[in-house]
């Protein structure tokens, strides 16, 4: 029997579920209802009453269709489906009324707002208002609230739909920021803002002490894309492009390995900013900070020209002159390949099989994490990120989410708002959620996979387990996940291996890894070719010092050790595949070319193939993809995540050491975010509260 109910909506039946709101199921039949406070992420308000319609048999008044239920509808007199309107005089002279409303103390400032030709108000004034304006009054100004470098305000133009607010309390786990007052006294604020003394002299208590809720965390930026007028715009972005200038890529993340759906919009050469794309099993419409605000790194300490090593100083160089010289290194010497975190699996896949083909051996876990090779359920598991939807438990093993991947946290946020229990071993911190704290060391989670009854218990809970990073960089990593897998099989939980770098599961899809990791595989190296590895510490003092040939995007700690310098192509500005920490093959588009002589990454290698005499058998992308999914087939099922075959590992004691969490610092992961003037600035800031706490307490 089904439980649907039908419904008229403008003259035409349909059927729907009762539980939908109005506007949802306006929606469901293709009728656009206007809307400025409702999302439908966020919880419902019913401030603007933009989305009014009228219910016919229902009161003598237009209903706001984002807090009424299909199942509140009355039928008609006979039984006859409940009959709504969205385009009756009733409904028109409403939304003209509210829009009038809305515009009463507006600047009316659109040829200098950031907002202009993506402007929800701007879109439905045209769409459902009126042309004239019965108000003579002064119209009304507040001030700006300075919340920090990422967001600018200009809360004279805010309708108080309180998305900004909704957002935050409710998916970002904050608490600080709220209306005051009421009526026409009405204002969105931070509380501190409001009610610390303000002291010119004093810009601390202006702003740092009153906005440390707000900095703190790393998902704000999100609130400009939900500001439905100009009142919160990207302060980067202000002033340098309007929306009809760009050029719109749509891509994917690479800042940390959740791979999120993203949106470039660049203006000629240049990245002028980047957005989030809807994708329900992966980021749904969230982004964090270091991926919006990150694209400022792509155009400082840029590697745009070749160099070579003379004399303990690097000087230019023509693409001829470092090839050779790296292939005269390379030739009958003893080589290491290292993947960087941002290399796409091309790279990777190229990388190997030139280093492999010389008797050489590649490493991608440059972090020493003890990840097995060949064991797909043991390096991504078994969860998809959409399963912790529906988790009720969810344990988390060595792991800070809410930096490691700050919209995955997002997503456990959600779990526990809806009756998820939380469980976490390894350093107390805010997550900004309610969790047991199960211990921090090795014993804790020993303990935890003795506890069979308890594991037992969970069978029915759709359970998740979260292994981090951190959890498995340690000597005794690989009997950590052999834990971690044995408290997924006893709690009937899936598992979940939360990456840090992009590129990381790709290119252990690839095989680019040495059993033993990257002690056995930089054993007695001669030659190192790096490949964008920035975190490894490659030796340069004595006679055994290796000869480094570094393939980046821009001048950081491999470019600074290196002896050949060949300049490669950003994520922006290449197309490439990326794994993300779930398995799913996504697609990256070049948005951009790359600056100077700067060459896509897979070129490179295959230039420097051919110098070598060992030609790499391809000679476009379409053709390395063609050999790479032969050899690999699941790669070429994109935006789809593979089924893995459930491998557990022999279970061995782990040592008691503590867990440390893999990320020290959010805002400075990679060398495109340590080239970003924001990073650098938020991570100041953050350096700055974490001090100000502990001196505080």
């Amino acid at each position: 029997m089904s439980n649907l109910r039908k419904i008229i909506i403008d003259d035409v039946e349909v059927e729907v579920d009762p539980n939908l709101t109005l506007i949802q199921a306006c929606e469901q039949a293709g009728i656009e209802v206007p809307r400025f406070c409702y999302h439908e992420r966020l919880s419902i308000a019913g401030n603007c009453r933009m989305c009014l319609v009228e219910v016919v048999g229902g009161p003598p008044k237009p209903a706001a269709s984002c807090a009424m239920q299909v199942k509140d509808l009355r039928p008609g007199p006979n039984g006859e489906p409940s009959v709504v309107r969205t385009n009756s005089p009733m409904v028109k002279k409403a939304r003209e009324g509210v829009m009038e409303f809305l515009l009463i103390n507006h600047p009316l400032d659109c040829p200098i707002c950031d907002q202009g030709g993506e402007c929800d108000l701007q879109d439905q004034a045209i769409a459902y208002g009126v042309d004239f304006s019965r108000f003579r009054e002064p119209k009304r100004a507040l001030p700006d609230l300075d919340i920090g470098p990422l967001i600018e305000t200009c809360m004279t133009r805010c309708i108080y739909c309180t998305r900004c607010i909704r957002f935050t309390t409710e998916v970002a786990g904050l608490t600080d920021m709220g209306t005051l007052g009421r009526g026409e006294d009405t204002r969105v604020t931070t509380y501190g803002n409001e009610m610390l003394p303000i002291d010119a002299a004093d810009p601390e208590h202006a702003v740092g002490a009153a906005l440390r809720a707000v900095m703190d965390s790393n998902l704000q930026g999100n609130i400009i894309d939900l500001c439905p007028v100009g009142a919160l715009t990207s302060k980067p972005y202000a002033f340098t492009a309007r929306p009809w200038e760009l050029t719109k890529t749509e891509s994917i993340d690479v800042m940390d390995a959740l791979g999120s759906n993203i949106r470039i919009d660049t203006k000629g050469r240049e990245v002028m900013r980047i957005l989030p794309r809807n994708h329900d099993g992966v980021n749904e419409e969230w982004i964090s900070d270091k991926t919006r605000f990150i694209w400022d790194g792509l155009r400082r300490q840029r590697l745009d020209t070749p160099y070579v090593r003379e004399n303990g100083k690097l000087r230019t160089a023509t693409w001829a002159e470092a090839l050779a010289k790296a292939a005269a290194a390379m030739t009958g010497r003893r080589v290491v390949g290292l993947v960087g975190d941002l290399a796409p699996v091309e790279a990777a896949y190229s990388l190997k099989l030139l280093v492999e083909g010389l008797g050489g051996r590649v490493e991608c876990r440059t972090d020493g994490a003890r990840l097995p090779v060949g064991n797909r359920s043991a390096y991504v598991g078994t969860a998809r990120v959409e399963d912790i939807d529906s988790a009720k438990a969810i344990f988390l093993i060595g792991t800070n989410p809410r930096d490691e991947a700050p919209v995955l946290n997002a997503r456990i946020r959600k779990a526990w708002a809806n009756g998820a229990k939380v469980a976490l071993v390894g350093p107390a911190i805010d997550l900004t959620y309610d969790y047991e704290h199960m211990g921090d060391d090795r014993q804790a989670l020993s303990q935890v996979a003795a506890a069979g009854e308890r594991l037992a218990a969970c069978r029915d809970l759709n359970g998740v387990v979260i292994i981090g990073q951190g959890a498995i960089r340690e000597a005794d990593g690989e009997a950590v996940l052999a834990l971690a897998m044995q408290i997924a099989a006893k709690s009937g939980s899936k598992l979940l291996v939360l990456h840090t770098a992009a590129g990381r599961v790709g290119a252990m899809d690839v095989g680019a890894c040495t059993e033993g990791g990257l002690a056995v595989a930089t054993e007695g190296a001669e030659v190192v070719y790096n490949l964008g590895a920035d975190e490894v510490e490659i030796s340069r003092d004595g006679a055994a010092a290796p000869f480094v040939i570094y393939q980046g995007s821009h001048g950081d700690r491999g470019a600074n050790r290196a002896d050949v310098i060949l300049p490669a192509a950003a994520w922006t500005e290449e197309n490439g595949l990326f794994v993300n920490t779930e398995g799913r093959p996504q697609l990256a588009m070049r948005a951009g070319f790359a600056p100077g002589a700067a060459k896509e990454n897979w070129a490179i290698l295959r230039a420097l193939s051919a110098e070598l005499g060992a030609t790499l058998p391809w000679d476009s992308l379409a053709a390395l993809r063609a050999a790479l999914v032969r050899a690999h087939p699941h790669l070429g099922h994109i935006d789809e995540v593979a089924a893995n075959a459930w491998e557990p590992l022999p279970l061995r004691a782990p040592g008691r050491a503590t867990f440390r969490n893999a990320i020290k610092d959010f805002y400075l992961t990679n060398p495109v975010a340590r080239a970003s003037a924001v990073m650098a600035e938020l991570s100041a800031m953050a350096r700055a509260r974490a001090a100000k706490s502990m001196a505080a307490e």
